[in-house]
């Protein structure tokens, strides 16, 4: 399944923050898509419950995107929030209705009648693997979700799920970058390169962190050193030291910037070698290799 979506992955999650209506934002995910990105990342919760509507007033602009695009959504958590008045405390809800009524809502505030993949957006220690599974059969059977993954889960937990399931799991986003490296250690990443599972890397910038706070740290002087070698920008190059990993990384990417967004793409030909790569882990983390 991994090699089915880009190694790029468009997140939309701040789709508020960009200022862009329904319109400009159509021509967005059309400039994706010449750049040769065709997957949208979004989850019930963003934006307070509105982006999956706001993402789905952009494709009925040019209705045609719908059938150029591939969608991933999540559900799982409950955030307490006017839009979601039920909501006294915020959770996690992995319940089969829950599960079930999330991907109506989801399809219907996306104006689409499949969604391409579907991902349990954390861990919840409520959670009854039996009872997602039996949602995942009954999504999947009625053609409303293709595939399902995860968010989020540590390999024991990935595990748990994938043991109730006929299908395989495709997927698990992982926060992973070089502010963020638990990933390469936790057994996450080791296990999805033994499954051949999809590892997808949500805030692999750090949630702007990287332009923010490296300038002048060990990092930062690394980056700037190797990127005048390379001829890449620190963004570049973090990008590029995912894509070096052999699990298969898949950054999510988060900008709503066509310009910024094209640099990202550019990464993709950026190959670093060993030591370039163990060199930036060394300055992100301030360890040698043991």
């Amino acid at each position: 399944m991994s090699t089915d979506f880009p190694r790029l992955i468009m997140g939309v999650w701040r789709i508020g923050e960009w200022g862009l209506n329904p319109s400009e934002v159509a021509r967005l995910i059309e400039g994706c898509l010449e750049l040769g990105l065709d997957t949208f990342d979004l989850a019930d919760i963003y934006h307070d419950y509105r982006c999956e509507a706001m993402f789905g007033a952009a494709l009925r602009t040019s209705p045609a995107l719908k059938s150029r695009i591939r969608l991933i959504s999540k559900c799982g958590i409950a955030l307490v929030s006017s839009n979601r008045p039920d909501h006294r405390v915020t959770h996690y809800n992995t319940s089969h209705g829950h599960i079930l009524a999330s991907v109506e809502h989801s399809l219907a505030a996306l104006g689409v009648e499949q969604l391409d993949l579907l991902l349990i957006h954390r861990p919840d220690p409520l959670m009854d693997a039996d009872e997602v599974a039996g949602a995942f059969g009954e999504l999947q059977c009625s053609g409303k979700v293709a595939a399902f993954g995860v968010s989020n889960f540590l390999p024991h937990q990935f595990d748990l799920l994938q043991s109730r399931l006929d299908s395989p799991l495709v997927a698990n986003q992982l926060e992973v970058s070089l502010l963020h490296t638990e990933a390469l250690w936790d057994g996450s990443l080791d296990q999805a390169q033994r499954l051949r599972v999809m590892p997808q890397a949500w805030s692999p910038l750090g949630g702007g962190r990287l332009a923010r706070e490296s300038r002048d740290s060990a990092l930062g002087q690394a980056l700037a050193t190797l990127g005048r070698e390379l001829n890449a920008t620190p963004e570049q190059l973090a990008i590029a030291w995912l894509l070096r990993h052999p699990a298969g990384i898949h950054p999510v990417l988060g900008s709503g910037k066509l310009e910024r967004i094209r640099l990202l793409v550019e990464a993709q030909h950026i190959a670093l070698d060993r030591q370039q790569w163990f060199g930036l882990l060394e300055a992100a983390t301030g360890q040698e290799v043991p």
